[in-house]
This record gives structure tokens, C-alpha cells and sequence, in this order.
């Protein structure tokens, strides 16, 4: 609870932007619970529809009753609503935070649809291509880690924020794309600090009790590569 109001998280577990909802509450030191929706986003629960009849779709945050929709908008909400608890989670100074908001929104406009592609595409060509695409921004975000850091440990600083929160939880996603695609994708060589950065975020003790488990993800994500491919399948026939 917080100030006498409960905390809750609707959400399913493979989900990163769920993730990311339950690492900015546990870096804030905020108890809440976690309601599963058990069967995944096909059969949604009444809670959920009634919490979020716009776009009926995980992570909601419920606090005292009142929901927030969408992982960006409840970082901010749980920033602006707690704001004396644990470290905060945006820069101080304006320009360093539109920077983090910036990089933050490439990352699920650009650069996960990219990963998330390279398990759907079919042709060698096109894989290829989101393969090129999907390294091209982890350079980027090398260069940006370098600058939002400034020589600390985290996008940050000094403690796990925004624009972490915003990639981090990508990164078991990417750990299944290299195990099914049996390729290197985030490499100590070419992205060095990132690759630091990454070990260090799935090490953190506010992060590793709501990462899902690896093999765990990779059967869900094998089943929906089948999925995909089909639905691929009867779209070019």
C-alpha cells in the first residue's frame, strides 16, 4: 500500500511493458499486487475491460481505485504520485529528461518491433534486414547510454530510471531471439558499455524477481512463432 491506498497491477507475465510497470513500482519501494490475466489477452477479465475499455490491453495500474493505462504514462503517473519514494526515476534537469523520453519511445516505436520481426519474417532477405536493423539501434543506444549516463552506471545515473526501465525489460525477449534465431545480437564486442549495462540491469534485485524465466519464455514465444508464421502462411496463399 501507499498512503493507505492499495496498489494493483493488472498484467500477464511474458508481457515487457507489464515488466517495466513492476520494476518502476519495486525501485520506488512500492508494495502493490500483481493480478495475473491468467489465460493471456484473448479472454480478458471483466477487471481488465472495466479498467481499460479504450484499448483493453495490459499493463493497468490501480491505484485507490483509479486506473492509469499504458507502461509510459503509469511510469510517470508512479514518478509524479510517489515522488519521495526510492530515487527518481527521470532526470532532474528538462533537457536530459525529454532526452530519456526521446530514446525511450524509439525503443518501442523502432527498435522491439525490429526484434520482435526477426521471429515473424520468413525470407532470408527480410530477417536479414530486421537482424541489421535491430543491431543498428543497440549502436545507437551504445552512444546514448554514454551520454544519458555520464560515466555512471545506469541510463540514469547513479539509479535505474526512465529510459532503463524503458529497455531493460526488452532484454528477455532478446535473450529468446538469440536462443531461436542460434545468433549473437547484443555483443560485448561492438556495444561494450550496453552489454555492462544489460548484466548489470538482470542482476538488479528490483528487476530479477519479476524477469521471467528464460526457458519459460522461449516455449511461450515458440508458441506464438507458430501463430505467426501460419497467419503469415495464410495471408501469402
Amino acid at each position: 500500500m501507499a498512503n493507505g491506498e492499495e496498489i494493483k497491477v493488472l498484467g500477464t507475465w511474458p508481457s515487457p511493458y507489464v515488466i517495466r510497470v513492476r520494476i518502476a513500482l519495486n525501485i520506488k519501494g512500492l508494495v502493490h499486487e500483481s493480478l495475473e490475466e491468467v489465460e493471456g489477452l484473448t479472454a480478458k477479465s471483466e477487471l481488465l475491460l472495466k479498467s481499460n475499455p479504450v484499448y483493453k490491453k495490459v499493463p493497468v495500474l490501480i491505484h485507490g481505485g483509479k486506473p492509469v493505462s499504458e507502461s509510459f504514462i503509469i511510469v510517470q503517473y508512479i514518478e509524479d504520485a510517489f515522488p519521495i519514494n526510492g530515487a527518481s526515476l527521470l532526470p532532474s534537469d528538462p533537457y536530459d529528461s525529454a532526452i530519456a523520453r526521446f530514446w525511450a519511445f524509439y525503443i518501442d516505436d523502432k527498435w522491439f518491433p525490429s526484434l520482435v520481426g526477426i521471429l515473424k519474417v520468413k525470407t532470408k532477405e527480410a530477417k536479414e534486414e530486421l537482424v541489421k536493423q535491430v543491431h543498428d539501434g543497440l549502436v545507437l543506444m551504445e552512444e546514448a547510454f554514454i551520454k544519458c549516463s555520464k560515466g555512471k552506471r545506469w541510463f540514469n545515473g547513479e539509479s535505474i530510471g526512465y529510459l532503463d526501465i524503458a529497455l531493460g525489460p526488452h532484454l528477455a525477449w532478446l535473450k529468446v531471439v538469440e536462443t531461436l534465431e542460434k545468433m549473437k545480437i547484443l555483443d560485448e564486442g561492438k556495444t561494450p558499455n550496453l552489454f555492462a549495462w544489460a548484466e548489470g540491469f538482470c542482476s538488479h534485485d528490483a528487476v530479477k524477481k519479476v524477469m521471467p524465466e528464460d526457458e519459460k519464455l522461449v516455449e511461450y514465444v515458440k508458441k506464438l512463432v507458430i501463430k505467426w508464421t501460419g497467419a503469415a502462411a495464410v495471408t501469402d496463399s
